[in-house]
């Protein structure tokens, strides 16, 4: 019979492990944030993390814009400002409840970076014949690494989508067929929220783990998360 196999020869150092676990339950979207500058090389190591994630078919549908011009990040603040208002409107009775929330750092954050899909998606076939979205779960992937990345760097994240895709596209003078993603404010931060901000407001709580782990099909009795 032969030896069995160490499971544990593959398994990084276990500080190394609690690291990686850490960092995803203090991962927080951040929306306060001091105005000092973010070290160059920090930045770097950021985007390097965001280059760095899978992509369906080695495609990289990333591309990032890093604002640097004050008076466009003043415009791209009214963009999101307009949305964030027309947001309020069709959340109906939570309209007021919402305009109380902080939902962007923009003017505040000492970067921001805008995460977009590239022009020419549709030459990419493989792994997106009858799944074309999963350019965008690249991107996914790609804003995710950023943010553990930065957590661990002690350095705040917050993901803005309230936004105008088009109005952006065009504000940043992208190519036919790239797409606007995520608005991402970068920067020092007071302290990391204790627990996720939409929590702490008391807007929505995380669903129990339990709930969303099926087996075998889908449970029909799960339940669904409210339509806010």
């Amino acid at each position: 019979m032969a030896d069995p196999i160490d499971t544990s020869r593959n398994r990084f150092p276990d500080a190394d492990v609690a690291a990686v676990y850490r960092v995803i339950a203090e991962r927080r979207d951040m929306r306060h944030f001091l105005p000092d500058p973010v070290d160059p090389a920090l930045l770097g190591r950021l985007l390097w993390a965001a280059h760095h994630a899978p992509s369906v078919g080695y495609m990289q549908p990333w591309r990032f814009i890093r604002i640097t011009d004050r008076g466009l990040r003043e415009r791209m603040h009214t963009l999101v400002d307009a949305e964030r208002r027309a947001t309020a409107r069709a959340l109906g009775e939570r309209e007021e409840e919402f305009m109380h929330l902080k939902v962007e750092g923009l003017l505040e954050a000492a970067e921001v970076v805008v995460v977009a899909l590239s022009d020419g998606r549709e030459k990419h076939v493989f792994g997106r014949r009858t799944l074309p979205e999963m350019d965008l779960a690249s991107v996914a992937c790609a804003i995710q690494n950023m943010w553990l990345a930065a957590r661990a760097e002690g350095i705040g994240l917050g993901w803005v989508s309230i936004f105008d895709p088009v109005a952006l596209a065009e504000l940043l003078h992208m190519p036919a067929g790239a797409r606007p993603v995520a608005i991402l404010c970068i920067g020092h931060v007071e302290a990391f929220y204790p627990r996720p901000m939409l929590e702490i407001h008391q807007w929505a709580e995380r669903m129990p783990l339990e709930t969303v782990v099926f087996e075998n099909g889908w449970r029909a009795e799960a339940p669904l998360p409210s339509a806010v």
